[in-house]
């Protein structure tokens, strides 16, 4: 199998698990507060143990590794930003 057809079956399988996800929101409306907190805090965790497991390892492996480590970081500071703009 070609790496262009697993990139494309496992982007795939992120948008399913992407929907399958938000069906319970569109299911049901009115959650509390601390039910959305415990969500959006276990989806938050399961992005950062994707970035800092398996990507940023793998970015180093090729050559990449400071790029790699200042996206991140970049990306976390941009969202701590937001979150103090915003919120």
């Amino acid at each position: 199998m070609e790496i262009v057809h697993l990139g494309f079956i496992a982007s795939l399988l992120a948008g399913l698990a992407t929907g399958a996800g938000a069906l319970p929101m569109l299911l049901k409306k009115n959650f509390s507060d601390d039910t959305l907190d415990v969500l959006l805090g276990f989806v938050a965790g399961a992005m950062l143990f994707v970035d800092i497991d398996e990507m940023v390892p793998e970015s180093h492996e090729k050559g990449f590794g400071r790029k790699a480590t200042f996206g991140l970081i970049g990306g976390f500071a941009l969202m701590m930003l937001l979150d103090s703009l915003f919120t």
